[in-house]
Order: C-alpha cells, then structure tokens, then sequence
C-alpha cells in the first residue's frame, strides 16, 4: 500500500509540474500588456556567454504599454538590443544610451485570435503532460504484485480524479487566459 501512495505522490507532482509549465508558458504570451515575463526567454551575449537578460540588466513596467531596460553596465546596452531584435517576439527596443525602452503595441484582433489560439496549444499541451502521468501512474500501479485487483482498481481510481481535477485546473488557466488576451 505504501508503494501506490508513493505513486499517487509522484503523479501528483508530475500533473503540478505540467501546470507549472502552462503558467510559464502563459506569461510568454502577452495579453497587450507589458509584462516583465515578455522577455524572460532572451538570452545577452555577456563576456562571451549566453546570460539571461534578467541577469544583467533591471526590467520595470512604468506604465502599462510600456517596458523599461536599466543594464548594469552601459556596455552591454548594443547586445541587449541585438538579442532582443534576435528574439523575434515583435517588439522593437529603443536605446537611449541608458536604457532601453520598448513600447509594447496594441494588439489587434487578428493578433489577439492567434495568441488565443496558441494559448490553446499550451494548454492542449500540458493535458498531455497530465495524461501521460496519469498513464505512467497507471502501468506502475498494475505492476505492483502486493496490491489486490481491488487495490489496484482503487489506486487507478484516484489517479484518474487527479487527473481530472488538474485537467480542470489547465481548462481554467486557459479561460483566464483568453479572457484576458481578448479584453481590449
């Protein structure tokens, strides 16, 4: 019996770690908002090595619309401008040769139902995350020879309201999500 609990704990980290990435995920996708996370993927060359940008410079939010860049050292203004240009994400920095501002565009309604339907694919994909944990969970579960088929019937149980429950909580994110990508 110890061993199913020790399953259903690891499923249950597994599914926490699937929605994990689905938040991650969602704060990449902007919502016309300046958000911090926007360029959270981008990467400075800094003495020859790839450093997140969060590593060498400070990123604020003065207003809504807008993201403000402060480096650390003002040499690094040139590389923190060419990765953001690299990153492709549609925005465009300006230096002021302290900092770099960059001013985040409206988004129109095109560009709204493509990040709504991205976000579906997130979220599309976490489900399979939780889904394959529930499987894993599952084939574990039948291996183990201690446990009566009553036992494994109820251990198979409660991994399928685990699943369940963390499906839900994905399907929710993602209605957050749309709502906020669609409110103009």
């Amino acid at each position: 019996m110890e061993e199913l609990e020790l399953i259903i704990d690891a499923t249950k980290e597994g599914m926490e770690s699937s929605i994990k990435h689905l938040e991650s995920a969602f704060n990449k996708i902007r919502a016309g908002r300046a958000n911090p996370a926007m360029l959270q993927s981008i990467l400075v060359e800094y003495y020859g090595s790839p450093t997140p940008l969060s590593q060498v410079a400070n990123i604020s939010v003065p207003d809504g619309m807008t993201l403000s860049i402060q480096p650390w050292e003002k040499s690094t203004l040139g590389a923190i401008e060419k990765a953001i240009f690299q990153a492709n994400l549609g925005l465009t920095p300006n230096n002021n040769g302290e900092t770099i501002i960059i001013t985040i565009p409206p988004l129109t309604e095109e560009r709204r139902r493509d990040l709504v339907k991205q976000a579906k694919v997130e979220c599309e994909n976490s489900k399979i995350g939780i889904r394959k944990s529930r499987q894993e969970a599952n084939a574990e579960i039948k291996k183990i020879d201690s446990l009566s088929e009553d036992q494994k019937k109820t251990g198979e149980e409660r991994v399928q309201i685990l699943t369940d429950k963390y499906v839900k909580l994905a399907e929710e994110h993602l209605a957050q999500k749309e709502k906020e990508i669609m409110t103009v």
